[in-house]
Order: C-alpha cells, then structure tokens, then sequence
C-alpha cells in the first residue's frame, strides 16, 4: 500500500508536535479549515509519526463499529502508560481489554449507580456547605476536590479522611503534570533529573499507597459485603463466577489509578465548564434551578452534556491500525494512528446548525444525531464511567442551584481553555460568584 497520506499542516514535525501538545484546540482548528474532513499531521515521540484526523460522523461510525483486531485503541495511548501501568483498561486490547472491561462493568451497572447516589450526594453537600455566599469560587479546583472525593469512596471505599489525605495529593500532583514529563518518557535517564525526577519520586510513593491499600483490604473480614470498586475486583475468581482468574496486585494497581485519574479529572472539568455556562447564561439557569428544584435530572443532564459539547474536556480518541485499511476513503498503512477528533465532531455546523448557542434542550428534542456527541468515545471501548459521571454530575449541579445563583465576577467577561495533562481544563479555573437564594 503506498504512503501516501491525506493533507495536513506542512509545519516542521516538531512545531506541529508543540502546537499539539500547548494549543491543540488551535491546530486542529486551523488544520480543518485548511484541510478539510480528513486532514494528517506529523508528530514526533512520544506521540505517534503520523496521526490522520477524522471528524465526519460517518467516517467516526466506521471507526467506532471496526473490528477492535484492526484498530487497537490500547496502542493508540501508549503515552499514558508511564501513569495507568501495562493493565490499564484505556491501554489493553483484544482479549486482555474484554476481560478487564468484563471484570469492572459490574461496578457501574444500572443497579450499582443508584447505590452510589446517596453518597455522592452526601459528599456534594459536604463540599458545598463550605461556600460562602458573595464569594468567588474557582469551580474547578473545587470540582476537583469534590470529585476526587466522590472516586476515592467509590472505587476505594476510602471512608477514613486521613488515607483519603495521604493519597489525594499524590493523585494531584500526576493530574497536574507539565506535557514536559511526556518528553522525558522517551529517555529513561531523564528520571534522575529534576521534573522527571519529581514525577518519578511522586509515582513511586503514589504505588507505596496504592499496594498498602490493596494488601489491607485482602485482609478485611468483610470483602464480600462491601460495594466498592476494589472489594468488587479483589472477589474476582470467588463467588458467582470461581472460574475467573483473580486480578495479580499489578492488575489491580493499574486498574485502579486509571479509574482514580480518569473517573475525577473530567468530571471535574465537565463541572467547572457547566457552573461558567450556567453564570454567562442567566437564562438556562434559571431553567436548570427549575429543574433542580422539581427533581428533573433529565434537564440538568442535558446542562452538563451541552457543557460537553462545547467545552471538550477530552479532544480525541485514537487508535492505531494493525493492519493496511481503507477508512473515509483513505487508504492508510499499518501503524497509523486515526483520530477521531471529538473537538471538531462537537464543532461541526452540519452537526449542530446553532453550535456557538449554549442549549442543553438539543439533547431533549432529538436533535443531537449518532456519532456526533463523543464525550465518552465510542464503540466497544465507550467509557465505562459514562453514566457514573452523568449521574454524579447531576447531583452536584442539583446541590449547587437548589441552593446558590451563580453570576460572573466583577470584571470576568469569559473563559478560554488550556492543556493540562491530557485534559481541556478552564485556563482560569472557572471563578463564579455565589449567592444564596
């Protein structure tokens, strides 16, 4: 199959690769105003050589309903790897990714996120008492606390506020790390000097904590009793199904820190935006309070998923071909890694006509098509806390504006976003004022 890539920026690999990775939202811009549908660019490591961009519903369709033999999502992340472990469900493919998705779905069945409402809403209030009304609040650090709260009681069943402090800065810390480390994973020697040493130093003491806890809980008296996520995982190979393999300590660390890190961080975010769109639109929220008030979580999950929409917390998913293949009509070699770019999917004015309008009613009306709205990816690697984090974040937005009018700070017009980790975060943490009614 020749090489032959479609268009894309003619920058030197290296200034794209930059561009990528401080103004991602801005290149991919330029590129498909440039380029069009389907556009390449060309990276450098840590990132893959040649990433080919897809934004079209159809073409997104086709990528989503491939054989996950052809294109491995696992390989298409290999940069988080130095963070999730070899296990991690964003980084498995084929057999290993079905058994660990297996393994985790049952902690975020249907039945098992009603039993987890009642404490994320005891943790909202705990967290929003602390807001005192006439201040300004930058929502997304304290989105982050909050939901970093929420994920620790869920996964870990953390109940002690000491272990939940021991490990909650070492969580923060690898949230906040400088796309400069994603460099140095590239140069092993690197982890002797000084950013990488810290991450290093960081992520050690971070899998102190993690191992401690998992040898702690093996010892409970009571495993079978609790609903956390890793008592769930410990029974694996016990019970109602003897003839799963138990999860090694390493399966269960790597497990564990992807459902720590992923299951806040864009909770958090998607929240911070959410609390910035409701104070610049009085209108909706007036609506959402409305809602709050009646009990109408449909209308404040239409809120939280037109935040989604137009502030992209996650910009892309990607997965890289294991063999020659014809996608969108392009005709793409083994290796490639394809980008289905949920920014410019949420974007697209054949998708959504008033896009640049913030209207949580276009996911009540059935307006928003199939493969349009990507928040959680897609297909069989669709995250599996997709409604863990629509339920969690209904119930903060129900504690927050059944109880305060948010407005914009004096002097605060608007709020644009930045890179942080792999994330789309507030640039300036989403400051609001809040009133009591």
């Amino acid at each position: 199959m020749s090489t032959a890539y479609p268009s894309g920026p003619r920058l030197p690999s290296i200034v794209q690769t930059l561009l990528y990775a401080k103004w991602r939202g801005a290149l991919l811009q330029y590129a498909a105003r440039r380029y069009g549908d389907v556009f390449t660019l060309r990276l450098i490591p840590p990132y893959s050589e040649h990433v080919v961009v897809f934004s079209r519903p159809d073409h997104i369709r086709e990528i989503f309903a491939a054989d996950p033999a052809d294109l491995h999502a696992g390989e298409g992340n290999r940069l988080l790897v130095h963070i999730m472990g070899e296990h991690s469900l964003l980084l498995t493919d084929e057999a290993e990714h079905a058994r660990a998705r297996r393994l985790l779905m049952p902690a975020f069945s249907g039945s098992s996120l009603r039993g987890y409402r009642t404490l994320v809403e005891a943790i909202a209030k705990t967290h929003v008492d602390r807001w005192a009304s006439g201040s300004t609040v930058h929502t997304l650090d304290r989105m982050n606390d909050l939901t970093l709260d929420v994920i620790m009681q869920v996964v870990f069943g953390m109940a002690d506020e000491h272990r939940r402090g021991e490990l909650a800065p070492r969580l923060r810390r690898i949230v906040n790390i400088n796309p400069i480390i994603f460099f140095g994973w590239k140069y092993p020697w690197l982890d002797r000097r000084g950013p990488w040493k810290r991450f290093s130093d960081n992520q050690n003491a971070m899998n102190e904590l993690l191992y401690r806890e998992i040898a702690q809980r093996r010892a409970h008296p009571d495993l079978d009793q609790r609903a956390d996520v890793l008592s769930r995982l410990l029974a694996v190979g016990s019970g109602e199904n003897p003839s799963d393999t138990p999860l090694s300590d390493a399966e269960l660390r790597d497990q564990l820190i992807t459902l720590l890190l992923a299951g806040h961080e864009t909770t958090a975010s998607a929240l911070s935006w959410a609390c910035h769109e409701l104070a610049v639109h009085p209108q909706v929220q007036e609506s959402a309070r409305s809602a709050a008030h009646d009990g109408d979580d449909k209308y404040l999950e239409a809120v939280l998923k037109e935040s989604m929409r137009r502030r992209t917390v996650i910009a892309a998913t990607g997965r890289r071909l294991t063999r020659d293949m014809t996608i969108g009509g392009q005709s793409l070699p083994r290796g490639t890694v394809v980008s289905t770019s949920i920014l410019l999917a949420h974007s697209r004015s054949d998708s959504f006509p008033d896009g640049t309008d913030f209207r949580p009613e276009r996911f009540l009306d059935g307006s928003v098509g199939p493969n349009t709205w990507l928040p959680f990816g897609g297909g069989v690697r669709r995250c599996i806390g997709a409604g863990f984090s629509l339920m969690e974040g209904t119930a903060v937005l129900r504690e927050i504006l059944t109880r305060y009018r948010l407005s914009l700070p004096a002097g605060v017009t608007g709020e644009s976003s930045r890179i942080r980790n792999i994330t789309h975060v507030p640039a300036h943490g989403a400051p609001v004022q809040v009133t009591l009614l």
